[in-house]
């Protein structure tokens, strides 16, 4: 549970919330609200690091909706799939879960059959890269389906990483800052306030 303390604009679109969460430390948290110009270059910024012709993407909802579907049409692939991925200990509201909320088994709401996948290179495409957890869980099922799967995202946030010096085979940029997209802009408090 996070209280927000104080909103601080530093500069139009970074932000800096001070908040204080569940064991009552204050955690500066900045954030960076960027512009569709702002993302048509860091699709450009990838595009030049694909080394392989890929046959077929698997973008993670939500967050991967847009930058796959820009990244789609650059790349004119046209077996798309999506991935909808849940890690369902982190919604219950005990503190034992919480506690243990990164140990929690994914559970795939949506998933392509793997015989599309078998011996196919495969694209997977989400926003940012965080903890790593639900690309990484994508990833192992893609490669046990028997398909090549390399990561990409426009964001990798390595202070957050679970899994050391595993990144992205993909990514734009590298930073710490907590990422509003321009489709998240003026969705609603709850869209944006949102610290997973």
């Amino acid at each position: 549970m996070f209280l927000i303390l104080s909103v601080n604009i530093i500069i139009p679109g970074l932000f800096a919330i001070i908040i204080r969460n569940g064991f009552g430390l204050i955690v500066l948290i900045r954030q960076e609200m960027l512009t569709w110009e702002d993302v048509d270059r860091l699709i450009d910024d990838l595009i030049p690091q694909f080394d392989v012709e890929f046959d077929s993407m698997v973008i993670i909802t939500c967050g991967g909706i847009v930058p796959g579907g820009l990244l789609a049409e650059a790349l004119r692939l046209n077996t798309i799939f999506t991935a909808a991925v849940d890690f369902p200990a982190e919604n219950e509201s005990s503190e034992s879960q919480n506690n243990q909320r990164f140990l929690s088994w994914p559970k795939f709401i949506e998933f392509p059959d793997e015989r599309l996948l078998t011996g196919k290179r495969v694209l997977i495409v989400d926003d940012v890269w965080g903890s790593g957890r639900t690309i990484t869980a994508v990833k192992n099922r893609i490669a046990s389906a028997g398909g090549v799967p390399y990561s990409c995202v426009l964001h990798f946030n390595p202070s957050r990483n679970l899994f050391n010096s595993t990144r992205p085979n993909y990514y734009a940029a590298s930073t710490d800052a907590f990422i509003i997209y321009p489709w998240e802009a003026k969705r609603g408090k709850e869209r944006t306030a949102r610290f997973g």
